[in-house]
């Protein structure tokens, strides 16, 4: 029945609370609770995650921008550029490409020898940058580097192209290459004269659809405001960005090297970016679920149906690129939400392991269970490694308390992946041994884990992340902190981030946990 309350003399209505009903399901023990709309929570014997029907919402992700400062040392081959994917090379041997002090380095060995690298991540409009020397005069003819990008092969791209000539002029040409030949689509327009061994050029290219402009300058003096070239072409779709040196027939300069300084993407967008639409929220309860449905329960749950405060998913989020950065005055002004990293750079180029959710911060912690840890290194400061991420949401954010190596009761959120997996908080939802366990029944805010390696440690529990539903291409995705794309991600960079198909999440799935 209704209700009416006195507020400062005058009578309020309240609307009489919803009807709620309840029903019992297996595979796991679940109550499903309904209202006159339909299904609107699903609490799960055991666990402390309530699935409740909210607002309709879409997650998407970006491609994130990075620069290539190339601070590794390689000699087979550029490895891997900080969120921009595996360099690929294409021409030569692996050996022609190699990294040494802050430099990327082609090694031309013969005349008109194409070398071409490119990062393993297909985009269409971007905006790019690329800084490059020589350290050989050209001499016999002209020596020519290029950022190219919309790369397929080898015979398919556009080139932003700079030659420079024997006479020490340098020129910038646009080309569009495919299989039946290269088309020159901005003719070569000097820019420089008297190039000396040592000198860096910058080439800037961006897309916009089908517009395509480019421009070059050399160091030390500003970036031009107007483009060199700019025109319309709309020749090739979505494909890589790399890099094409090559000494034109005819060269006299041959062995020699070009150097490539930095690689920076200031934007670039996926054909097909990653996007999930549901109506699902997930939210925490202070303990788990005993099975029993009380008064208390019900007005909890019709509370959440109306509340727009942050959720799991909601959380998640706010570590992937592009998310704006929070700063908490309780914490002395540390950053507790923001774009987040995987780890700082280590020596070969890949990240390092190890950034929990309070080096994101760059705190000291005391857990409940008594453990406390000093204040961390300032290099793991706004990084997050997967079991870091998944605690950082669903420990720090959403309150389920957490430990380090003791008190690892079915309760707590321990540390490591391979702890969480076994004997985290919450349900074991499904698992398999040797195989990829059934998605059946796999709920939205479910912990995914991964024996991902073919180390020593393979069979054991070494990756997780959340899984946030299907996207629109039908694929069950999950959002995880991975090295490749250096952070937070729930696209493909590096290895799709879909539950299904052959990829290695897909296959090395082994266990879904329920917090």
């Amino acid at each position: 029945m209704a209700v009416y309350t006195v507020d400062d003399g005058q009578m309020l209505y309240q609307p009489p609370p919803t009807t709620l009903t309840t029903q019992t399901l297996t595979g796991p023990a679940r109550l499903q609770v309904s209202d006159a709309q339909g299904v609107l929570a699903t609490l799960t014997i055991g666990a402390r995650t309530v699935a409740i029907r909210g607002p309709q919402r879409t997650f998407t992700e970006t491609k994130r921008p990075h620069v290539d400062s190339f601070d590794r040392t390689t000699t087979s081959g550029w490895g891997v550029s900080p969120a921009g994917g595996n360099w690929s090379n294409s021409n030569g041997t692996d050996a022609d490409y190699t990294v040494s002090s802050g430099t990327g380095i082609i090694n031309m060995t013969a005349v008109n020898a194409s070398r071409h690298t490119s990062l393993v991540d297909d985009i269409t409009d971007l905006d790019a940058r690329l800084s490059w020397s020589l350290d050989k005069t050209p001499t016999g003819n002209a020596s020519s580097l290029a950022l190219s990008f919309a790369y397929t092969s080898s015979t398919s791209q556009y080139r932003a192209r700079m030659s420079v000539l024997t006479t020490g002029a340098v020129q910038l040409i646009l080309e569009c290459q495919t299989p039946s030949g290269t088309t020159t689509i901005g003719a070569a327009t000097q820019l420089g004269t008297g190039y000396v061994v040592g000198d860096v050029w910058h080439i800037r290219a961006q897309r916009i659809g089908t517009t395509i402009r480019c421009r070059a300058w050399k160091d030390g003096t500003p970036e031009p405001t107007t483009w060199t070239h700019e025109v319309v072409d709309a020749t090739l779709g979505a494909g890589r960005i790399g890099v094409r040196g090559i000494a034109t027939t005819g060269s006299t300069a041959i062995p020699f090297q070009f150097k490539v300084h930095d690689l920076q993407l200031y934007s670039g967008t996926w054909p097909d970016p990653p996007v999930i639409t549901h109506s699902t929220w997930v939210r925490v309860l202070p303990t788990p679920f005993d099975g029993t449905w009380t008064p208390a329960l019900a007005d909890q749950i019709r509370r959440w149906a109306v509340d727009s405060s942050p959720d799991v998913l909601a959380y998640a989020l706010m570590y992937v690129t592009g998310a704006p950065a929070v700063t908490s005055p309780a914490l002395a002004g540390a950053q507790i939400v923001g774009e987040s990293k995987y780890g700082p750079d280590d020596v070969d180029g890949t990240r390092m392991e190890g950034a929990d959710f309070h080096e994101y911060m760059g705190l000291p912690w005391t857990f409940v269970s008594g453990e406390t840890v000093p204040a961390p290194d300032p290099k793991w400061q706004k990084s997050l490694d997967c079991s870091g991420f998944v605690r950082m949401v669903y420990g720090y954010q959403m309150g389920i308390p957490m430990v380090r190596d003791q008190a690892i009761n079915g309760l707590n959120l321990p540390r490591r992946t391979r702890d969480i997996g076994p004997n985290g908080p919450g349900i074991i939802v499904a698992q398999a041994t040797g195989t990829a366990p059934p998605l059946t029944n796999m709920q939205i805010g479910d912990v995914p884990h991964f024996d991902a390696t073919t180390e020593a440690t393979a069979g054991e529990m070494d990756h997780n992340g959340i899984y946030l539903g299907v996207d629109t291409a039908g694929h069950p995705r999950f959002i995880n902190s991975r090295k490749t794309p250096n952070g937070p991600t729930f696209g493909d960079l590096g290895g799709s981030s879909a539950l299904d198909g052959t990829g290695l999440y897909a296959t090395s799935l082994r266990l879904i946990r329920r917090f």
